[in-house]
């Protein structure tokens, strides 16, 4: 019996990713927990930017022809997210952002999601410096009365490719993630 539709959002645009590495660890352990599970990465994705002109508030989608309404509808379906950024001046990407941004016909619909879940990747090892980000994530998570921020996993001291895959401690505690959801 399959206990939570998880989606997780890869928002690194670098091959050999560290904070998609850990987004890898998080989907073993919430495969392993019994949850249906779908990784789902922007690099390869279509995304233009809002241009608020609020249609989607009365259509119910986006009028922009990419991939974001297709990824909207599986953020609407999900129980669980989790979003995976590498840090970029103290905040989450572009792309992350762009992403949120662009969920905006969720706000005039019902949602499942009740857990979202922010995993950090940066360069500065001194803790809290994902704080922007969390606090970004949290003004969008605001909007849904339904949603909480369930997790934060802020990974310090991971910078050059794939180096993510060096940090066991990291690795485990993404794993945990997943498998604790």
């Amino acid at each position: 019996m399959i206990k939570k539709t998880v989606l997780i959002i890869s928002s690194s645009l670098r091959v050999g990713s560290n904070s998609e590495i850990l987004a890898h660890e998080a989907e073993k352990g919430a495969i392993e927990a019994g949850n249906k599970v779908e990784f789902i990465t922007l690099k390869d994705r279509n995304i233009q930017f809002c241009r608020g002109c609020l249609a989607c508030q009365k259509l119910g989608k986006c009028v922009l022809q990419d991939d974001m309404n297709t990824l909207i509808d599986k953020v609407q379906k999900s129980d669980v997210l989790i979003f995976a950024t590498p840090i970029y001046y103290y905040e989450m990407s572009g792309q992350l952002k762009t992403f949120l941004d662009r969920c905006n016909p969720l706000f005039s619909k019902e949602n499942n999601f009740k857990d979202v879940y922010l995993i950090t990747t940066l360069y500065d090892e001194t803790s809290g410096k994902s704080e922007r980000a969390k606090a970004g994530l949290e003004g969008w998570i605001e909007c849904f009365a339904q949603a909480r921020l369930a997790g934060l996993l802020d990974c310090g001291g991971i910078n050059e490719p794939k180096e993510a895959s060096e940090h066991k401690d990291a690795l485990k505690k993404a794993y945990d993630l997943g498998k604790n959801i």
